[in-house]
């Protein structure tokens, strides 16, 4: 009987015990925070929760230095989540992707995966038609940051790159800090350092979508990009050296226009190469953060997207890849151009072009970038 009593006391202290531990709340986009707690070769992971005091939220993890949800109000001011990715971490390991990822240490594609630096043919993995794309295969959205709450609308996220990752040169420790602004925007500045010369080149990869419903496509936005000229590519994706003029042609978005206005004109060459829009634009802001470099807004919800940034360009990718097969948050199945990229950079291949820009980072100097996301609603 005595043992009876006993089974019964612990078992009630257990049911005691569960009932008293807090449950932990779910964000305002849904996520919970236990989703996404868990260890990655021997490194935890979690979700990071920003807020401003208008309302605005965005949940950021560790891992890949992803944005995950972004919830801004709509013109009816009802919140929207108006980027896409996964409710658990799991789904990011286990499903290759690039959503919302801080993307190094070269963002964007290498030919073949090879650059020469200072007379050394450096031979990086290739993993995209023959080239090397967002850092290879284990590029660094696949790393887990280690992360520092800076305050409740800051987040400290850095990662060191030891040498040879990925066949880089040199140990690299980057930083990654988003910071919610009072007025709707998310701020995103990289710095890195390096104690041998090599080469880098950091961007955010979030996939908008404004309408705040995935099952929407993102062709009836409005995009205006502040650029006369872009880099054209190759039927591999790859950029061809040239640039040229986007006068008189469907890569013109000078004056707004409906993403979905040319996109399918595959007898245009550049469109056909691209399955659409995968190209990046030479921005005519010269670097002045200040200047507006590019504009979405979403005629469904009326949320608009200013993008800032101090870098020479932006690959404006238009989700042509996502295909049916992944399910998002809310199980949400994400089809072709259910998502738009707006990706700061130096232009891709850079390291082989000796005109453009340098992606060079030498020892004693930092790399940095910004990045602005601005949100509104249109009036």
């Amino acid at each position: 009987m005595k043992k009876f009593w006993l089974t019964l006391s612990i078992a009630a202290g257990i049911l005691s015990s569960c009932a008293n531990k807090p449950q932990q709340e779910a964000t305002l986009s849904g996520l919970k925070a236990e989703n996404f707690q868990t260890e990655v070769k021997g490194k935890k992971t979690d979700l990071y929760t920003l807020k401003n005091k208008a309302g605005m939220e965005v949940c950021i993890t560790n891992f890949g230095g992803r944005i995950v949800s972004i919830m801004v109000p709509d013109k009816n001011g009802k919140m929207q989540d108006v980027v896409l990715g996964f409710d658990s971490i799991s789904n990011y390991i286990n499903i290759p992707s690039d959503f919302g990822a801080s993307v190094g240490r070269y963002a964007n594609r290498i030919n073949k995966g090879k650059f020469v630096l200072d007379k050394d043919t450096i031979q990086l993995p290739t993993n995209n038609f023959g080239h090397c794309l967002h850092g290879g295969p284990e590029g660094w959205q696949y790393q887990v940051y280690d992360a520092k709450v800076i305050s409740d609308s800051c987040v400290e996220l850095t990662r060191i790159s030891p040498d040879g990752d990925a066949n880089f040169p040199g140990k690299v420790t980057a930083k990654v800090t988003f910071t919610l602004t009072k007025d709707n925007a998310i701020d995103i500045s990289y710095e890195a350092t390096t104690d041998k010369k090599t080469i880098i080149n950091m961007t955010n990869h979030s996939y908008f979508n404004l309408s705040g419903d995935p099952n929407n496509t993102i062709t009836d936005n409005q995009l205006y990009v502040n650029a006369d000229k872009f880099t054209p590519v190759d039927s591999t994706y790859m950029t061809t050296g040239e640039i040229l003029p986007v006068a008189g042609t469907p890569m013109d978005f000078t004056k707004p226009k409906a993403i979905g206005q040319d996109i399918n004109k595959f007898d245009y060459v550049q469109l056909k190469n691209g399955n659409g829009y995968d190209h990046n634009w030479v921005l005519n802001t010269a670097g002045d953060i200040t200047k507006l470099a590019a504009k979405l807004t979403s005629p469904i919800s009326g949320i608009t997207l200013e993008m800032y940034t101090d870098e020479p360009g932006v690959q404006v990718y238009t989700g042509n890849f996502l295909d049916g097969k992944v399910k998002g948050k809310r199980g949400i199945v994400y089809k072709q151009r259910t998502g738009v990229c707006l990706e700061t950079q130096h232009y891709p291949d850079s390291p082989n072009k000796k005109d453009w820009p340098s992606v060079i980072l030498e020892p004693g100097k930092t790399y940095k970038s910004h990045c602005i996301y601005k949100f509104s609603v249109a009036k």
